[in-house]
């Protein structure tokens, strides 16, 4: 049993001494220089280790994005609203929206690599499939009228690495978070979509 607790605590500190190197490599040098090789010399430990910890450098980057979004996943669905539940969802939408624009501005570095090695498999991602449902839902129940599904996909599509660093300054390190919300709060008080009959 001490033997199985002691491997249980090694595996959670390479776990942890390989996310902070991939975190390192990315933020000092551009998502280039994230390969398991260099990820794995980083942290002190072998390739193998890596490896068989993450599968592949894509792997690598969603576990990374996934640690920065937990507690704010679990606050959307079982925390205080307006970011959890009982909240209009107009409301839930800016509070989800800020929560989400706070870690892309704090890790558009990251956000950028993630997007590069998760390329292929962006849309079926259990992270995106998470937002995507919660915007998707939200507008749906703001706006009935609307393809609450294309616009989840819109306004996710903006959380882009490299629009949150051209839109991000010193002076106003919040603008990207404000823009994604005011352009929310534009779709939902829009008149309503008047569409052709079905044929």
């Amino acid at each position: 049993m001490a033997g199985q607790h002691q491997e249980r605590a090694d595996a959670a500190r390479n776990r942890h001494a390989v996310l902070r190197a991939a975190e390192r490599l990315v933020a000092e040098h551009g998502s280039d220089h994230v390969s398991l090789d260099r990820v794995a010399a980083a942290a002190g430990v072998g390739k193998g280790t890596v490896f068989r910890r993450f599968g592949s450098r894509t792997g690598l980057m969603r576990a990374l994005l996934e640690e920065r979004s937990l507690a704010l996943r679990e606050a959307v669905a079982g925390g205080r609203p307006p970011l959890g539940p009982g909240a209009p969802a107009r409301e839930r939408l800016t509070a989800f929206l800020d929560g989400l624009g706070e870690i892309a501005e704090g890790n558009a570095a990251l956000l950028t690599a993630h997007e590069q090695a998760c390329a292929d498999d962006k849309y079926t991602e259990p992270s995106y499939l998470f937002w995507h449902r919660h915007i998707a839902s939200l507008v749906a129940e703001e706006r009935a009228d609307l393809d609450a599904d294309f616009l989840a996909h819109a306004l996710l599509a903006l959380f882009d690495g490299e629009l949150v660093r051209r839109t991000t300054r010193p002076d106003d390190p919040r603008r990207f978070t404000r823009s994604i919300q005011e352009t929310a709060t534009a779709l939902l008080t829009a008149p309503p979509v008047s569409r052709p009959p079905a044929r």
